[in-house]
């Protein structure tokens, strides 16, 4: 080695442990090169493939530039939990075995300097990869999430399942020539992928992702195009009908706000199998009937050119077609791939200009429709066109430009991949209509599930009517009113354009429904209250849960801007799958949904949050009861000059009554409401014991339980949706925060009664059937029976060291018991049956003792039966 090499190698060994970040990788070469020079390229890329699978769509997100498994360079298990990932990584809905993605990828192009370049995750056709993470650790994926606030991973969390990596164009020698062979040439570009998914309704259909590219060479990037590439392949878990599938590129889907229906500008290229596969095909008992897409709800500029292009990929070069439109004077003359064919385009050359061409191809079902002497686009191939136009093997690239990312500078790009349930609705629509009535073959598609979460990616993205910078813009929003006839009337053309802006209606004089918010990101969704701060105390046969609702009740939702708070539910399981939780009771505020009857459209119309009774006899009078009034007998109130027509529904069950024996009850019923929210600032009459403030304290009592199993028990809120947007009530998981506790005497029942500890089950019996019977191995479904046995030790001392001894005295096992302050489960240990040499134990008999830490000591004896 010589000493200008060796020298180069210390230097940059130096770096690293100087940056401790991907920052100092780059510093290894002046323009961040991962060349043949690069000590580090010879080392493992920390390649790294993880699930989103909180939500119903569930998605494989990568950290080299691409998402699904198609493109993927990990190993097929998430590297977080281990779990095999299915071969396609994009099922939808979760656990039906049905794939509708194969392979994404992110797409980048620009002018450097005379040149044209394009990297990209990969090419979809060459194999071509370009992007890659750093060598672990620097370039590791990280996971952040919501879920659990005493979690490491919440700080800085956005969604129920944040997946953050970074990776560039950089890695010369880990990426392979083009076509042509000429070798990886970067754009020098670092990109931060940053994924967000949820559980709740609204959200569950759709993944987002927020990516920040920098220019981390030494040269301006102008002219940049970027591009989200997907190849769907709609598959059942057989991997077969991947050639049947159809895209189309959607602008505009009605939505419905209160009693008006409004265009949203959606922006959706989708992709779907053609038929829905229900009578089986090659899919058999895995019908296809949903759809996915791409929006766009970020770009770094206001305003850009996007381009929809779709294509076939086939190695003969007849089949590989594309739309391409007709070369126009003084335009772009005819782009020739050099493929002998229209459709992929190959080489960073032919990429930019599919990325700029500004195409808005016609949708793949209107392929046959397109003749030879049509004036825009190029007729396809007239043998293969029925062909096409009915479902094939398609791809599609959405894309938008230009701009320029100076040296350092930083670009956003957000957009969501979304799923849409039942876009099929009938059986025989495409054979019956395609490949030669598309028209009538659209009739019978239904994009209004797929619209919608369209519409919520948008507004998580950026909620509207939320001034998230301070500047006092909101957004825009609809404006819905009634004349001075009782009809309604919606302002189509929305305010305000700008602050100050009213539009054409004042907002004091109609309601207001927001749609687009101030142009600033939040990454922020509706959610539930929080859930309650709760504590277990057992004793014989019964858990007492004591629970807090400070948070729950004053915490306002940020994205309805209210406090939302409708109720409190307790539920009990005997392990923590949200499957085995039962409802034992529930409380929710007495309220009122209010349905107004729309004369226009004829139908009832919920747009308004539920109204308290007193809220309702204060408009109505003292007597009013609102369920008197139904659909068939209307309540009916004169406004200026026309009559209104309402009928009323409780909001949940109005379980409000706090003072049932058997109920949700006040710990301290005449708790007044406390001076202040600050439990640090109150009165100290205002607060419980622990320092919690007492009007918000709560119990109820879980009884008629089996004292020898564990329970877990949890107490979720929930809210009363957002009818205007219809919104559905939304609760806390039921299987997150959960407590386990065993109905066994609490510590001071121990003490004070002076309880002797007892072993159970004994004898303990390989042929018991525990597991059978639910006692052992609940909560480890995966583990083999002799990994979940247990024999347990109850009545046990705060503190105790447990041995378990043979016959002749040898100490099989020995268990430190550490719980004090009496907590939930502070009397009660278990023994997994492994001897303290890691093996199995054996028949026979054993004595024990526990030895508290006085130095009183309690034998007994145990029998195994193995």
């Amino acid at each position: 080695m010589s000493r200008r090499v060796l020298a180069v190698a210390i230097l940059s060994v130096c770096i690293l442990l100087l940056s401790g970040s991907v920052l100092g990788r780059d510093a290894l070469s002046r323009s961040g090169d991962r060349g043949p020079n690069d000590p580090m390229a010879t080392q493992n890329v920390a390649h790294c493939v993880a699930m989103h699978d909180v939500g119903q769509l569930v998605l494989a997100v990568n950290n080299n530039g691409t998402f699904a498994t198609g493109f993927t360079q990990a190993t097929p298990a998430d590297c977080f939990t281990g779990r095999a990932i299915p071969a396609g990584g994009g099922e939808y809905p979760k656990g039906s075995g049905v794939q509708y993605v194969f392979a994404a990828s992110f797409w980048v192009g620009a002018v450097v300097g005379r040149d044209t370049l394009v990297s990209q995750g990969a090419d979809g056709w060459e194999g071509l990869q370009e992007m890659y993470p750093d060598v672990s650790p620097f370039g590791d994926m990280k996971k952040r999430s919501i879920i659990d606030p005493s979690a490491p991973e919440y700080d800085g969390a956005i969604s129920e399942q944040d997946y953050i990596a970074v990776y560039s164009d950089t890695f010369r020698t880990l990426s392979d020539a083009d076509e042509s062979g000429r070798p990886h040439i970067p754009l020098h570009i670092e990109v931060t992928q940053n994924s967000y998914s949820w559980s709740y309704s609204y959200a569950e259909d759709l993944v987002l992702f927020d990516y920040q590219i920098r220019n981390i060479g030494n040269q301006r990037l102008r002219n940049v195009y970027m591009g989200i590439y997907v190849d769907a392949d709609v598959t059942g878990t057989d991997g077969q009908g991947f050639d049947d599938d159809i895209c189309g590129f959607k602008p505009v889907q009605n939505r419905k706000y209160g009693p008006c229906i409004f265009p949203d500008t959606v922006y959706i290229a989708w992709i779907a199998d053609n038929d829905g596969d229900f009578e089986g095909g090659a899919v058999e008992a895995k019908p296809a009937p949903h759809v996915t897409a791409t929006r766009i709800v970020r770009t770094p500029a206001e305003t850009l050119n996007v381009s929809f292009n779709w294509w076939i990929s086939n190695g003969a070069s007849a089949l590989d077609f594309g739309p391409r439109e007709r070369p126009v004077l003084g335009g772009d003359p005819f782009r020739d791939f050099g493929t002998g064919g229209t459709g992929t385009p190959v080489g960073d050359r032919n990429r930019y200009y599919t990325l700029r061409n500004q195409e808005f191809d016609y949708d793949q079902i209107y392929t046959a429709s397109i003749s030879s002497s049509d004036e825009v686009w190029l007729a396809p191939p007239p043998s293969l066109a029925s062909d096409f136009a009915d479902g094939y093997d398609t791809r599609y690239l959405l894309s938008f430009g230009p701009f320029d990312i100076s040296v350092g500078q930083t670009l956003p790009l957000s957009f969501s991949y979304l799923a849409g349930a039942e876009f099929h609705t009938d059986q025989s629509n495409a054979q019956q209509n395609l490949p030669d009535n598309p028209e009538a073959y659209y009739e019978n598609l239904d994009f209004s599930d797929l619209g919608l979460n369209a519409t919520w990616a948008d507004w998580i993205y950026d909620n509207p009517g939320v001034d998230t910078d301070g500047d006092g813009y909101r957004g825009r929003a609809r404006l819905v009113g009634t004349d001075s006839l009782g009809q309604v009337v919606c302002d189509t053309g929305g305010w305000p354009a700008g602050p100050g802006d009213k539009g054409l209606l004042q907002e004091n004089d109609f309601d207001t429904v927001w749609y687009k918010g101030d142009g600033v990101p939040d990454f922020r969704g509706a959610s539930p209250p929080p859930a309650p701060q709760f504590e277990l105390a057992p004793s014989l046969g019964q858990i007492k849960v004591v629970f807090n609702g400070l948070r729950s009740e004053t915490t306002k939702d940020n994205f309805a801007n209210a406090v939302d708070f409708e109720g409190y539910r307790v539920y009990v399981g005997r392990d923590n799958r949200s499957t085995s939780y039962s409802l034992l009771t529930s409380y929710d505020l007495e309220d009122y949904n209010r349905y107004r009857w729309d004369t226009v459209r004829a139908e009832w119309n919920l747009s308004e949050t539920p109204f308290t009774l007193e809220q309702l006899r204060d408009l109505y009078g003292a007597e009013f009861e609102p369920l008197y009034w139904t659909p068939t007998r209307p309540w009916v109130v004169s406004e200026g000059e026309a009559d209104i027509q309402y009928y009323f529904t409780m909001q949940d069950y109005n379980a409000s009554d706090l003072t049932l024996a058997d109920g949700i009850s006040k710990v301290y019923p005449d708790a007044p409401y406390p001076s202040t929210l600050i439990p640090a600032e109150a009165d100290p009459s205002e607060l419980t014991p622990s320092g919690r403030l007492k009007y918000f304290e709560y119990q109820y009592v879980v009884d008629d339980l089996l004292p020898t199993v564990p329970y877990y028990i949890n107490v979720t809120a929930f809210d009363y949706g957002s009818p205007a947007s219809g919104l559905p009530s939304l609760e806390t998981a039921v299987s997150v925060g959960a407590q386990c506790a065993y109905p066994q005497p609490s510590l001071a029942e121990v003490e004070a009664q002076d309880l002797q500890v007892f072993v159970y089950p004994n004898p303990y019996r390989i042929d018991g059937t525990y597991r059978e019977l639910g006692f052992e191995g609940r909560d480890d479904v995966t583990r083999p029976d002799n990994r979940v046995r247990e024999v347990h030790f109850a009545n046990l001392p705060a503190k105790a060291t447990i041995r378990i001894y043979t016959m002749d005295g040898d100490l099989v096992k020995e268990i430190q018991h550490d719980n004090p302050g009496g907590c939930e489960n502070g009397c009660h240990n278990s023994w997994d049956l492994i001897t303290r040499n890691t093996q199995m134990v054996v028949s026979g008999l054993y004595y024990w003792t526990v030895e508290d830490d006085k130095g009183d000591v309690q034998i007994g004896k145990l029998a195994i039966i193995m």
